[in-house]
């Protein structure tokens, strides 16, 4: 191995979250105001408008793309866009047949987060509903299709009581399309707005739509319909927003931005830095825009303060929530974010024109795991989760008050106790403190607190051993925090019996837990063959107790081949191209920004497999962060 190669693993060890993930448009729930109200109907004794309230009136909505995953049979789901594909190939019993289900649980989906006190949902997706004479004549028979079904689909929800926002990407290609409107800022420009215009003229019942600049498809997105980063810089977008906003004011309908970046480009750091946000939005005083935030800096992590950019203009916002934890077990097991929440909830009572959030309670990452909150097979830790968000930002209630209000509690103490400490094992040793407290740049990008654990795989590598020790002062302070907290899910299982919840869940979180814990020995005392040999066995145990087709388990990824690159030039690596500050250094704008893309791109080219196959081939690919 060389330096380039100890490079691009340094690389994959600090970015695998972010950096390779595509929330995709299905996921994105963000709330919209509309001013204007149209026909009424009654649900449940209530007058419910299925247009959308006066401006400053607050949206409490949520993603609901579960229902189309049950007989999902892919290994590996993108938990962040409609599996599409799958109706591709059906033929039209069978595809009926499959949107009628669809339909059923939408419909309980809808009910069960409606009484919770949501009051709308977000599905994908514009492109796929709205019909143009550029698409090839395959995709608008497809298209044809799905405007039937959904409009059924959109029917069920509302009469649910619930809003229905769109999704779409900026902007989504068919080869045809592509062929016909290339690179032309222009042109892509007017093919936006004739898309959303025909859309609102053909679906009155969707009260707007969401728009992501700053992420498109993933690698994995192999049908006809693909989108791509189109708007590189902060005067794109606002002559993107620009042109297209009149459209939504002609319709008396929401345009809801997100500020979600991944890195890529000149706006890459539009989630986090002020000067980038204030370009994007200057000389906009659209009553039609609602800017979408991120709570943090980065993705749904712990350790991440509220967002700064919460506070820079007085265009109405909402905050963007996960309640099923796609880094933290996707439901799989108790993963509380109350105390996290609650602090977010005080916090932005100071910000400017909030006017709601949108909580994500199945969207985000690629995973084996398939629990879908509120339906067949649901996820109680996830249900919790999204129970007590809403409690904490609507009611502005504390944590505790939150929990007592949770229906059909059996023992209200011993549940508190259990959430309580859910939260502080996975604070305490799914991240690792000493690294996760601390606030790193790399070119456009926080760097995620959380670091040898994404999605579903646990890495246990040389290279990473080296790094954490770059950090780490007290290595058996570490271990001896992991082994407490392993105590403390001894715990939770006594107290989940006690709670009749399912403690099952909680004795899988102990195998999987037990492995990270067993890790930070290795990390942090000198290396000898049996805490290898250990390693090795946990592995084969833990495959063992949880074979494929019984339980979606975690990837143990175990490397102990030494990694070359020497510690000096680790320390260098993190003292000139990683900052601790969001200003950038002349070090960032010379060789961080501009020098190292260069020479990431070069190298890539002349040695195409450097970068490992996972940061290669999952979502966007470690690419993204060098444009």
């Amino acid at each position: 191995m060389n330096a380039g190669d100890g490079l691009s693993q340094l690389f994959v060890c600090l970015f695998p979250s972010t950096l390779l993930d595509d929330f995709g448009t299905s996921g994105v729930v963000c709330a919209a105001v509309n001013p204007i109200a149209s026909s009424p109907c009654l649900q449940y004794g209530i007058q419910f408008l299925v247009n959308l309230p006066a401006l400053n009136s607050p949206l409490y909505l949520i993603d609901a793309i579960g229902p189309f995953f049950p007989g999902y049979e892919r290994f590996r789901i993108n938990w962040s866009k409609l599996p599409w594909i799958r109706f591709e190939s059906m033929e039209k019993a069978e595809l009926e047949n499959s949107f009628a289900k669809v339909r059923s649980d939408m419909g309980l989906f809808c009910r069960s987060v409606s009484e919770i006190g949501y009051n709308g949902v977000t599905l994908d997706d514009v492109p796929h509903l709205t019909d143009h004479e550029f698409y090839e004549v395959d995709v608008r028979e497809k298209i044809a299709i799905y405007r039937r079904e959904f409009r059924q689909l959109f029917q069920v929800i509302r009469n649910e009581g619930m809003q229905i926002y769109l999704t779409m990407d900026i902007l989504t290609f068919t080869p045809a399309v592509k062929r016909r409107i290339g690179n032309s800022e222009k042109k892509q420009r007017q093919f936006l707005v004739e898309l959303v215009d025909r859309f609102f003229t053909d679906f009155p019942e969707v009260a707007g739509v969401v728009f992501r600049i700053g992420e498109s498809d993933g690698l994995d997105i192999k049908e006809q319909f693909r989108s791509e980063l189109v708007l590189k810089n902060p005067a794109m977008v606002n002559r993107c927003l620009k042109a297209v906003l009149p459209i939504f004011e002609k319709h008396k309908r929401r345009c809801i931005f997100r500020t979600w970046t991944v890195g890529a480009h000149e706006v890459g750091d539009l989630i986090w830095r002020e000067a980038t946000l204030e370009k994007t939005v200057a000389g906009i005083e659209s009553p039609a825009l609602v800017l979408s935030m991120k709570y943090g800096e980065s993705d749904f992590f712990r350790y991440l303060s509220l967002n700064r950019n919460f506070f820079v203009t007085d265009i109405p916002k909402i905050v963007e929530l996960q309640t099923r934890r796609e880094y933290e077990g996707c439901g799989e097991y108790p993963s509380f974010i109350g105390r996290d929440y609650e602090q977010l909830a005080i916090e932005l009572r100071n910000a400017p024109n909030v006017v709601g959030i949108s909580v994500w309670c199945q969207t985000g990452g690629w995973t084996p795991f398939r629990r879908l909150a509120f339906l067949e097979n649901s996820s109680i830790w996830t249900e919790i989760n999204t129970f007590i968000t809403l409690r904490l930002f609507k009611h502005g209630e504390l944590v505790e008050e939150a929990v007592s209000h949770l229906p059909n509690v059996s023992n209200l103490p011993a549940l508190q106790e259990l959430l309580r400490l859910s939260e502080e094992v996975v604070t305490e040793l799914l991240y690792l403190p000493d690294f996760a407290h601390r606030r790193l740049y790399f070119r456009r990008v926080r760097i995620p607190p959380l670091i040898g654990v994404y999605w579903h795989h646990i890495f246990v590598a040389h290279g990473l051993k080296k790094m954490l020790n770059h950090f780490v002062e007290d290595g058996e302070a570490s271990i001896r925090s992991a082994r407490a907290a392993m105590a403390k899910i001894k715990r939770m299982r006594s107290l989940a019996l006690e709670c009749q919840l399912p403690e099952e869940d909680i004795e899988y979180m102990e195998f999987t837990f037990g492995i990270v814990a067993l890790a930070r020995e290795y990390f942090f005392r000198p290396y000898d063959e049996e805490i290898r040999s250990r390693l090795e066995r946990a592995k084969k145990e833990y495959k063992k107790r949880y074979p494929k087709g019984t339980r979606f388990r975690y990837t143990v990824n175990l490397d102990f081949e030494p990694f070359r690159l020497n510690s000096r030039y680790i320390g260098i690596f993190f003292q000139y191209l990683v900052r601790k500050q969001h200003s950038y250094r002349i070090v960032d704008r010379v060789i961080g920004l501009r020098l190292l893309s260069i020479a990431y791109f070069a190298l890539k080219h002349s040695r195409p497999k450097m970068v490992p196959k996972i940061a290669r081939k999952s979502a966007m690919g470690i690419d993204a962060v060098f444009k």
